[in-house]
């Protein structure tokens, strides 16, 4: 039988990820140097060729595949092995570390921890900003056992390495400058305002969110001013510079709570913003947790995934129209 030593089947993996020996060792602290002697021995001990050079990159053989992936169902498997463990030695305790994009973290993480914390006060959460490709190299790496991120930036569901679960289907309201000819018109649709200046990022995910929003509406926005952060969208909004896609979870976290939320943060209250729903052709992004593969069991994590569900059934779909005070 052979010798199936997971450090080097760690690091097969992570080529397979990366492409190359030198991004492996970079992530894996190591000197390309050892990573090519690792998966030498690896490959003498299974007795197949696992690497085969393409240029200056190297490629997985077939075998090498093949390795993979039983070796992926091997790491889900003691992923379980350590959730059952965490639940015979810590029972109600433990802490869950969880890794989340910035408009999430007041709208579905902190009402979260606020109910864990009188259901289950042995239990801690501790919670670090991260947009979507840093949440995931974060999860992937064990620095964080949850990630949140919109559904567009998360892995695949096929990805072997992680398991989602739907949370939320967040809806984009429009705002306008309160003196706005149509910020009070009724039954407002996305493509009525087609020729205003629009203010979104000029890269990244919100650009992309909106630019899809307006093009699925029939036309492509005109930006013109870019912003990511809220408190600045909402400024230039409100002087009458143009209209903004704005997540109902931002004017939850935010305009409710009188103070900045989301990313940059949303201030003002709704002085001369006014917010309208498109009822018509509502655009809505899907916000997402994961979990490594097997980790589902562990009792702390179960329990922030209900929590997490728990917070985003709160998040009521009631017209949030705001009108300036």
């Amino acid at each position: 039988m052979a010798d199936w030593d997971l450090k080097k089947l760690r690091i097969l993996r992570t080529l397979h990820e990366l492409g190359t020996v030198t991004a492996t060792a970079e992530a894996l602290h190591m000197t390309p140097s050892a990573v090519s002697q690792q998966l030498t021995g690896l490959a003498k001990t299974l007795g197949v060729t696992l690497l085969e050079a393409q240029g200056r990159r190297v490629r997985l053989t077939d075998a090498a595949q093949l390795v993979l992936r039983h070796a992926e169902a091997v790491f889900a498997q003691l992923e379980r092995a350590d959730a059952d463990l965490l639940g015979y030695l810590q029972g109600e305790a433990g802490q869950v570390r969880v890794g989340a994009f910035s408009t999430a973290i007041p709208a579905l993480v902190v009402p979260a921890v606020q109910g864990l914390r009188a259901s289950h006060p042995g239990l801690s959460v501790v919670v670090r900003e991260a947009e979507a490709e840093a949440a995931y190299e974060l999860l992937a790496e064990g620095s964080v056992d949850l990630a949140l991120s919109l559904a567009a930036h998360a892995p695949t569901p096929r990805d072997p390495k992680f398991s989602r679960v739907a949370l939320l289907a967040d809806p984009l309201d429009v705002a306008l400058p309160a003196g706005h000819p149509r910020a009070g018109e009724p039954g407002l649709r996305l493509a009525d305002l087609a020729g205003e200046p629009w203010i979104f990022g000029s890269s990244g995910p919100w650009s992309q969110i909106t630019t899809a929003a307006c093009e699925n509406a029939g036309f492509v926005p005109e930006q013109a001013h870019a912003a990511a952060d809220w408190s600045a969208i909402w400024a230039m909004v409100a002087a009458g510079m143009g209209v903004a896609l704005v997540p109902r979870m931002a004017l939850a976290g935010g305009l409710a709570a009188g103070r900045g939320a989301a990313e940059g943060g949303v201030r003002g209250g709704g002085r001369g913003v006014a917010v309208r729903v498109l009822d018509a052709d509502q655009p809505r992004r899907h916000v997402v947790a994961a979990v490594r593969r097997g980790s589902e069991a562990a009792p702390g994590l179960a329990r922030v995934l209900a929590a997490l569900r728990q917070a985003a059934a709160a998040q009521a779909p009631g017209d949030p129209t705001v009108q300036p005070s």
